[in-house]
């Protein structure tokens, strides 16, 4: 792909765009519009990255940033809504927005889109997120838009306001750190980076109607992550496992005195589901070699720059 064609990315202020518009640039792409409602957020990124065209906008709402996808050439869309206590929030900030961008890359005949899915479509799990994210990919299925999809599973990285990011900022200001029942719950945490880099080849590529279901190759339980951040991070948090019932409790008794609560119970279903994922080989589906997580978590939280920026959630 030209490295001067132009690339539109919606939700790009969040963990995962933030991380793809560093890729984006550090490969030598210099023609990057990046829309995000989040306006403090899209600050960060400007301040990042003043060669993008950063535009605030709430795709849930028609507007001027309908003709910034004229002339584009890629499409990445991003935007979902990630937590919230109702299905509400999930219908606006997911359903609609994705309504009307779809709608602009169609009335501008943008030859390409990569949406980003999400691995929970084939999920045991049933919760709003799940929800609103199988409806959304029906909604790219049923447009007349040239795409490919790209289900990828929890991801860490630079930028992360919620998951790890949350969760390494809590273990540094609490003695104890809570684990729900055990904590040998399986992840398969996916590296972003190594995520953006596949986001890259589908764009380049354009495989039109393909599916990928991209899953972190290493496999290991939650308390073992959280061991990780604690170790890379030189904390001595205490590490202390507590009844499942207990840990639900206390997650409600946060959730009084917070408007946005970081976790919602929904997400402890979902950690104590059990879904095993399967997901296209990197290397052998796109040339990519996954990062190692020793090296992604030393990495996350070590950069002299990224590591220091905490977004709003």
């Amino acid at each position: 792909m030209n490295k001067n064609a132009k690339v539109v990315i919606t939700g790009a202020a969040g963990l995962l765009g933030q991380n793809l518009v560093a890729e984006l640039i550090r490969c030598g792409y210099s023609n990057i519009t990046a829309i995000d409602k989040h306006e403090k957020n899209l600050d960060i990124l400007r301040s990042l990255h003043p060669s993008v065209n950063t535009l605030h906008a709430d795709l849930a709402e028609s507007g001027g940033w309908e003709e910034s996808f004229n002339g584009a050439e890629i499409l990445f869309l991003l935007q979902a809504q990630i937590t919230g206590s109702t299905y509400d929030l999930f219908r606006r900030n997911t359903l609609e927005s994705t309504e009307n961008v779809i709608a602009a890359a169609e009335k501008h005949a943008i030859p390409f889109t990569v949406f980003i899915g999400s691995s929970v479509v084939n999920s045991v799990a049933d919760d709003n997120y799940t929800r609103s994210k199988k409806a959304q990919e029906e909604l790219i299925r049923a447009s007349s838009l040239k795409y490919c999809i790209v289900r990828p599973t929890l991801m860490f990285g630079w930028f992360d306001p919620k998951h790890l990011g949350w969760l390494s900022r809590f273990m540094e200001k609490t003695p104890v750190f809570p684990i729900p029942g055990n904590g040998e719950y399986l992840r398969q945490p996916l590296y972003v980076l190594d995520f953006c880099k596949i986001l890259l080849r589908c764009a380049e590529n354009r495989t039109e109607g393909a599916v990928y279901n991209i899953v972190g190759e290493e496999e290991m339980d939650y308390i073992e992550i959280i061991r990780a951040i604690k170790r890379v991070k030189h904390l001595k948090t205490i590490i202390l496992t507590i009844p499942v019932g207990l840990f639900r409790f206390l997650m409600k008794f946060y959730a009084l005195f917070s408007k946005n609560p970081p976790f919602v119970a929904d997400q402890l279903d979902a950690l104590m589901a059990g879904d095993y994922f399967t997901g296209d080989d990197m290397k052998e589906t796109f040339g990519i070699t996954p990062t190692p997580f020793d090296e992604a978590i030393k990495e996350t939280f070590t950069h002299p720059t990224y590591s220091k920026v905490v977004l709003s959630r």
